[in-house]
């Protein structure tokens, strides 16, 4: 069977056992390195939360309308929270620039390239001037002191302060 020559088909044709993998449009960096056995289940948790933090702070432009105040169906205008729009915005950007603080500069450049906007890793080891495939290793780094900074591990009774 031959492979189909474009997306559509390739799509119409991921029946199992086709032989035909296709790669999902919506399907962040993280999310793949992931689903291929590259980052930790921690790794993942701290990316997820640092992603999730960034959207609510909206630090990345906007190139659309903002749909947030649009009512729901039965329900009053805008979102469900506790904070008004404006202090949950404030109260994640400084948890971002927290984040980023705590990996640090030369690992925060490529940690805000693929977990915050999504980058690929090809895209973002040309735009820092990286060889190829150094991106996953750093980001992997990047994501464990990402990870201490949210939860950090315990501390061992051996050390002296």
């Amino acid at each position: 069977m031959m492979a189909p020559t474009t997306v559509k088909a390739a799509v119409a044709s991921t029946k199992p056992h086709s032989g035909v993998t296709v790669s999902r449009q919506d399907d962040s960096p993280v999310a793949w390195l992931s689903r291929h056995g590259h980052l930790s289940r921690r790794q993942v948790l701290a990316a997820e939360r640092l992603q999730q933090d960034y959207r609510r702070a909206r630090l990345s432009p906007r190139t659309t309308q903002s749909w947030d105040m649009v009512p729901a169906v039965g329900g009053r205008r805008g979102p469900q929270e506790v904070l008004n729009p404006t202090e949950a915005m404030l109260d994640a950007r400084k948890r971002v620039h927290a984040a980023m603080d705590a990996v640090g500069p030369g690992l925060g450049d490529v940690l805000w390239r693929v977990v915050c906007e999504g980058e690929g890793m090809d895209a973002a080891e040309r735009a820092l001037g990286w060889p190829r495939r150094a991106a996953k290793l750093v980001l992997c780094l990047a994501l464990d002191r990402l990870a201490d900074h949210y939860d950090p591990p315990a501390r061992s009774p051996f050390l002296r302060d």
